[in-house]
Protein backbone atom coordinates (compact mmCIF):
# COMPACT_ATOMS: atom_id res chain seq x y z
CA UNK A 1 0.00 0.00 0.00
CA UNK A 2 1.31 3.29 -0.57
CA UNK A 3 0.02 7.06 -0.22
CA UNK A 4 0.69 10.05 -2.24
CA UNK A 5 -0.92 13.38 -1.99
CA UNK A 6 -4.17 14.41 -4.05
CA UNK A 7 -1.73 16.68 -6.10
CA UNK A 8 0.69 14.43 -6.88
CA UNK A 9 -1.65 11.86 -8.02
CA UNK A 10 -3.55 14.08 -10.43
CA UNK A 11 0.11 15.23 -12.00
CA UNK A 12 1.01 11.23 -12.71
CA UNK A 13 -2.57 10.06 -14.10
CA UNK A 14 -3.37 13.27 -15.28
CA UNK A 15 -6.98 14.69 -13.75
CA UNK A 16 -9.54 13.24 -16.38
CA UNK A 17 -8.60 9.98 -15.52
CA UNK A 18 -7.37 10.66 -11.89
CA UNK A 19 -10.85 11.20 -11.26
CA UNK A 20 -11.96 8.58 -13.19
CA UNK A 21 -9.86 6.06 -11.18
CA UNK A 22 -11.13 7.76 -7.87
CA UNK A 23 -14.85 7.49 -8.97
CA UNK A 24 -15.50 11.39 -9.07
CA UNK A 25 -16.04 14.01 -11.75
CA UNK A 26 -12.64 15.49 -13.31
CA UNK A 27 -14.51 19.12 -11.49
CA UNK A 28 -14.57 17.83 -8.91
CA UNK A 29 -10.89 16.59 -8.40
CA UNK A 30 -9.22 19.93 -9.71
CA UNK A 31 -12.17 21.95 -7.07
CA UNK A 32 -10.69 19.64 -4.20
CA UNK A 33 -6.64 21.01 -5.58
CA UNK A 34 -7.75 24.09 -6.25
CA UNK A 35 -9.26 25.01 -2.47
CA UNK A 36 -6.08 22.87 -1.29
CA UNK A 37 -7.80 20.09 0.57
CA UNK A 38 -5.78 17.44 2.47
CA UNK A 39 -6.29 14.83 0.34
CA UNK A 40 -4.37 11.39 0.61
CA UNK A 41 -4.90 8.36 -2.48
CA UNK A 42 -4.11 5.22 -1.23
CA UNK A 43 -2.40 2.65 -4.03
CA UNK A 44 -3.82 -0.36 -2.87
CA UNK A 45 -2.15 -3.76 -3.63
CA UNK A 46 -4.50 -4.68 -5.72
CA UNK A 47 -4.36 -2.30 -7.67
CA UNK A 48 -7.29 -0.45 -6.80
CA UNK A 49 -7.04 3.34 -5.14
CA UNK A 50 -9.72 5.60 -2.70
CA UNK A 51 -8.70 8.39 -1.05
CA UNK A 52 -9.71 10.09 2.35
CA UNK A 53 -9.47 13.74 3.73
CA UNK A 54 -7.83 14.75 6.97
CA UNK A 55 -10.22 17.68 8.17
CA UNK A 56 -9.54 18.93 11.87
CA UNK A 57 -12.56 18.09 14.22
CA UNK A 58 -14.99 20.80 14.43
CA UNK A 59 -14.05 22.07 18.34
CA UNK A 60 -10.37 22.55 16.75
CA UNK A 61 -10.22 24.77 14.13
CA UNK A 62 -8.37 27.14 14.93
CA UNK A 63 -9.40 31.02 14.86
CA UNK A 64 -9.21 32.75 11.59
Amino acid sequence: MRHIPLTEFAETHGHTKAAKLLDMTQGGLSKAIRAGRDVTVTCHDDGSFSAREMRPFPSQKSAA
